[in-house]
């Protein structure tokens, strides 16, 4: 385990906690957050990971997906059982949209695939940890999913709106959750169909055009006539929660 704390400063620093087993990348990342002011504990496995996290609780979590003795997503999902707060941010060199799925199911706060811009991640750092400092102090249930005024139940894979439930069926669930798991980012039709359907099965475009029309009517029925799935055309579809 290796502490790298940067000069001395009058205000306080932030505290994060890398879990990456790939020595260069992490020596890379460990700089950069010196770099930027930030106090850094790397560690390489996810037991001493746990035993960091026993001892004192980072700002932000950056947690990689393979790990030489622990699964990253199994991990995340564990610290979320236990009701811990730490804002999660998961690194992967796999291409599986259904991971980044995953993992905001199992409670992560934010996916970033390898290779990644460096200024991106500190700046995502950056701002988990001020979501952090003004969330309140009770742990959302990592098991729902709040998406403006949509309550998605991850384990009994249901949604109400205002109490008020919508009957989807496993398609349209799961096109929900891959675009509310990601409000105000685009999702092309290729990513809406990995999360969907796994595998080497592509369907066509039209069929994913047609799965997303169907979540929008039942959508509406409950929601009124301000759509939360905005089209954008020639490129995919993106859920903003800002709408009704």
């Amino acid at each position: 385990m290796n502490t790298i704390a940067a000069p001395a400063s009058p205000e306080r620093r932030l505290h994060v906690l890398l879990v990456d087993d790939d020595t260069e990348l992490a020596l890379m990342v460990v700089q950069m957050f010196r770099q930027e002011g930030m106090t850094v504990v790397h560690t390489e496995t996810g037991d001493r990971a746990l035993a960091e996290l026993a001892r004192s609780e980072p700002d932000v979590l950056v947690l990689d997906v393979m790990l030489p003795d622990a699964n990253g997503l199994d991990l995340c999902r564990r610290l979320r059982a236990q009701r811990c707060g730490v804002p999660i941010l998961m690194l992967t060199g796999r291409g599986d949209p259904l991971d980044r799925v995953l993992g905001l199911e199992i409670g992560a706060d934010d996916y970033m695939g390898k290779p990644f811009e460096p200024r991106e991640l500190v700046a995502r750092v950056r701002a988990l940890a001020r979501r952090r400092q003004m969330d309140t102090p009770e742990l959302a249930d990592p098991a729902v999913l709040q998406a403006g005024a949509l309550r998605i139940d991850l384990l009994a894979r249901n949604v109400t709106h205002a109490d008020v439930p919508l009957t989807l069926t496993a398609i349209e669930f799961k096109l929900l959750v891959a675009l509310a798991g990601q409000p105000g980012v685009m999702l092309t039709r290729e990513q809406l169909a990995a999360a969907v359907q796994p595998g080497s099965y592509v369907p066509l475009d039209r069929a994913v055009d047609v799965q997303v029309a169907r979540l929008r009517k039942k959508l509406r029925e409950v929601m009124g006539d301000t759509d939360c799935i905005q089209t954008l055309r020639g490129e995919g579809y993106r859920y903003m929660p800002g709408l009704r």
